[in-house]
């Protein structure tokens, strides 16, 4: 922006008058692949790109270009970059009438062609997202007596964050029972409000519960879904009243019954709940005075008790009309008959003393008392001396009613095995005491057990193994867990813990068990956790059991291919046979089954190397030459099989070393058949010419000596070469009868291990004054020399070696690393010393020759033909 304003207000706006703004719009649906072509700002604008200097495009805004789009600086070119253009992230905030644009600036430089380029980008909305409910599970509470077509909204809707046709268009149930249905409005504000329709009965006495799944559809090509389930509760209406189990209850009770016996128990039952269910039982007004004062009714419970003293003048019969009052109900009827049979005889008594505790007529015993403990001890009375009584127990348990003693009459009341509350928790017994004459005494005696914690909480799971992918979303729901606990109230009050093994990652609710995982795992960082939960209850003292939770990370081909070396090098000789193995490249992949299966691939120079995709060993196809190439870069390219496959690449560096394969090539001279004229008069140890080759090879297979190994002429041993030149020197005077020709058979001869190659040149010297007869020197080279080629000894041809041996001191094995390092500093300078006089004097040599060497031939014809015979020579 400054640099902008400085355009119109600085020192550059000289230049205002081509400035030009510009505004461009495109269209681009979301969700664009990296590399999409939008559009091109050059084209476009109709700029001329032959301009000079050349035309510049920059983005005002790096951040633009870093995020969502990639600019060509010289063509214009305007690219969908790495990170995806979401509609949805860029835009949140906008409406289905409001259009999404992304907008940035483009500069056009340099000065004289400046241009600002508005662009706007219209990112057009694509179904790229489902319906979401944001809750799991919905419930929808309907009263069983819903009438028919009545609604009631689902308030918890689906959102989508798509816009238009792609968001959510309807709702529809995947089971409606043939009860429901679904209809959807719309409000002002354009959401969709699911609304559910009753197009049936309901009894929720037949069935208080329906489950489906709701889904919710948008209008996208493919069409997404979301599903959440929809749980339909029907609530309870006071539509039943109470219900008698018996319409006619006959009872006798003796005269001389007790007050506060027990005479009957009448029961009602309402199928509605709570407050709807609550029954209440009185008397019918038809009821006598008399009789209602003789017989008690528990308006709750609906037990009659006498609750008067039965003389002579009680009537023997007694009709008891009982009403079962529900909450807007006629009362239900029943009616209990009651007949009093008349005693002339006392009967026995039945006097109790209880050792356990009683509280309202109740003895209470804890689970945990041990088998035969008393609960109370009974005393029959008889009146009637004279009479026999006879006493046992009534009712199903472990008691048992035994003399105590020897007392007579004494009966004790006590356990016979230990009792468990979580089995039965009440019991009914009754004492009863029969004498001769068949007058029965009932007592009944109720007891309840005391809840102990005696039972730790079971899981229902003792091991818990659990699968999850890595990557997972922070706060992942795992599992929940469930463990009983037989205990009631309180001490069956289960709380969840983690054991002290379990990493601080996972959390786990003591309430509800639901078992979570607060950060994404990582299966290349670890691969299993196991770990324990405790259940406790809230006993004293308190029990609690352990289970064992086993998470297994499964793998997802989040990891690239990974070679061991950034890049390799393989140094391998040149004449390596096909299908040699050059190296082996090291590739791994932290994931684990088909994600880390890795296979290899050359990305180029296929027609030479081959790579064992499995193994990595790379080998190569044909034969290789130093001299032709001796580099070679391969790209190689790992690929795992993942879904989608990750990839990654390196570069093969494969260096040939030489091999001596290459014998030396002389270059001069030129042929067998040229030959030189030799003055007489030339003094002893001018150089007269020299032997010129060159080795492909490198090295010390490189390295060239010369010798002769052959000689003719009047006198042969008048010429010697430098073995390591290669420069001829004449080394006696010559004399009048010297003259004629020489030849001289040179072996040139590389210091290749373990055999050196070698080359022959024949070098023809012509000792005379003048060429006076160039066909007769012709004549005699065309003639198959008589030349005995000599054996040289092997100290002369290592003769080059040994003299550069010689330059070094002779070091004693038992020198001391000073004196050897000292040492090889000299050879350093010394051998510095000597290339460098080497190459002068090779140098000086060549000079002398060009002033020296005088060609004796100058006939054009002539020389014609010695390049052609050279020629020949050469092939």
């Amino acid at each position: 922006g400054l640099f902008i304003l400085l355009l119109f207000i600085g020192p550059f706006n000289c230049f205002s008058s081509y400035s030009q703004a510009n505004e461009i719009i495109y269209t681009v649906n979301e969700g664009l692949p990296k590399g999409t072509l939008i559009g091109n700002i050059g084209a476009d604008l109709k700029l001329d790109f032959s301009a000079d200097p050349p035309l510049s495009f920059n983005l005002a805004s790096k951040k633009i270009s870093v995020q969502y789009v990639n600019l060509n600086n010289t063509t214009g070119e305007l690219y969908a970059a790495a990170i995806e253009i979401d509609r949805e992230a860029l835009c949140p905030e906008n409406s289905d009438n409001q259009a999404c644009i992304l907008s940035f600036d483009i500069l056009i430089l340099p000065q004289q062609y400046f241009r600002l380029v508005k662009v706007k980008i219209i990112v057009k909305d694509v179904n790229d997202n489902s319906p979401r409910f944001l809750a799991s599970e919905i419930q929808v509470f309907v009263p069983e007596n819903a009438q028919i077509n009545s609604r009631f909204a689902i308030e918890h809707s689906a959102v989508d964050p798509d816009t238009g046709i792609h968001g959510v268009q309807t709702y529809w149930l995947r089971n409606d029972y043939g009860l429901f249905t679904l209809d959807v409005e719309e409000n002002e504000n354009g959401d969709l409000t699911p609304f559910l329709i009753v197009i049936g009965s309901l009894d929720r006495e037949s069935k208080d519960e329906y489950v489906t799944d709701i889904i919710a559809e948008d209008g996208g090509t493919p069409q997404h879904l979301g599903t959440a389930t929809l749980k339909i509760i029907i609530t309870d209406v006071n539509d039943n009243c109470p219900v008698f189990t018996e319409s006619q209850i006959n009872v006798t009770v003796y005269g001389n019954a007790a007050n506060g016996a027990h005479v009957t128990r009448v029961h009602a039952f309402d199928s509605d709940l709570g407050s709807n269910a609550q029954i209440s039982y009185t008397y019918s007004e038809r009821v006598p005075q008399a009789s209602k004062a003789l017989f008690n009714l528990d308006t709750n419970s609906g037990i009659i008790k006498i609750s008067g003293i039965m003389d002579g003048n009680t009537a023997q019969r007694h009709k008891l009309t009982v009403l079962a009052n529900g909450l807007g109900c006629i009362p239900a009827v029943t009616v209990v008959t009651v007949n009093i049979i008349k005693v002339f005889f006392n009967p026995p008594v039945v006097v109790p003393r209880y050792i356990a505790s009683v509280v309202d007529g109740t003895v209470y015993l804890k689970e945990s008392e041990p088998s035969y403990s008393p609960i109370a001890f009974f005393t029959i009375k008889d009146l009637d001396q004279k009479q026999k009584v006879d006493c046992h127990l009534e009712g199903h348990g472990p008691f048992r009613l035994s003399t105590y003693k020897t007392f007579i009459n004494e009966y004790l009341l006590e356990t016979t095995e230990t009792l468990d509350y979580e089995l039965k928790q009440n019991y009914e017994l009754t004492v009863v005491a029969k004498n001769s004459q068949g007058l029965v005494v009932k007592t009944i005696i109720k007891v309840q057990l005391i809840d102990e914690n005696d039972n730790p909480p079971v899981f229902k799971q003792s091991l818990v193994d659990l699968l999850l992918e890595e990557n997972n979303a922070p706060n992942t729901f795992l599992t929940k867990l469930h463990a009983t606990d037989e205990d009631s109230g309180e001490k069956g009050q289960v709380l969840y813990i983690l054991g002290s093994d379990a990493p601080s990652v996972f959390t786990l609710d003591k309430v509800s068990g639901v078992l979570m995982v607060t950060t994404s795992l990582d299966r290349e960082e670890r691969d299993e956790y196991r770990f324990t939960v405790r259940a406790v209850d809230c006993g004293s003292p308190l029990m609690e059991s352990i289970a064992t939770v086993i998470i297994t990370v499964l793998d997802r081909n989040d990891n690239s291919p990974r070679f061991i070396n950034k890049d390799f090098s393989f140094f391998v000789p040149e004449n390596i046979p096909g299908f040699g193995e050059i190296g082996v490249i090291s590739v791994s992949d932290a994931d684990s089954g088909k994600n880390g299966l890795v296979a290899l691939s050359i990305v180029n120079g296929s027609d030479i190397f081959v790579i064992d995709t499995g193994k990595g060993v790379l080998r190569v196809k044909v034969p290789l030459d130093r001299e032709q190439n001796s580099t070679y870069l391969i790209w190689i390219e790992a690929v795992d099989g993942g879904e989608p496959a990750l990839s990654s690449s390196t570069v093969i560096t494969v260096l040939l070393l030489d091999v001596n394969d290459n014998p030396p090539l002389v270059l001069f001279p030129q042929s067998n058949l040229s030959y030189m004229l030799v003055l007489p008069t030339t003094l002893p140890g001018s150089s007269i010419t020299e032997v010129y080759a060159v080795d492909k090879d490198t090295g010390m297979n490189a390295v060239i000596a010369y010798n002769i190994i052959g000689r003719k002429g009047p006198q042969p041993e008048s010429f010697e070469i430098d073995p390591d030149t290669g420069n001829i020197t004449l080394q006696k005077t010559l004399k009048q009868n010297d003259c004629g020709l020489y030849r001289l058979l040179v072996k040139v001869s590389d210091h290749g291990q373990p055999e050196p190659l070698h080359s022959t040149v024949m070098v023809n010297l012509y000792v005379n004054e003048t060429l006076s007869n160039e066909s007769f020197i012709e004549s005699l080279l065309k003639k198959e020399p008589d030349i005995t080629v000599e054996q040289v000894p092997p100290e002369r041809l290592a003769e080059p070696a040994k003299r550069k041996l010689e330059q070094f001191p002779c070091v004693p094995v038992l020198i001391s690393l000073s004196a050897a390092c000292l040492g090889l500093l000299l050879v350093v300078i010394l051998m510095s010393a000597c290339i460098c006089l080497r190459k002068q004097k090779k140098r000086k040599h060549k000079e002398k020759r060009l002033e020296v060497d005088i060609p004796l031939n100058t006939n054009k014809d002539f020389q014609a033909k010695e390049k052609k015979m050279m020629e020949i020579s050469n092939i």
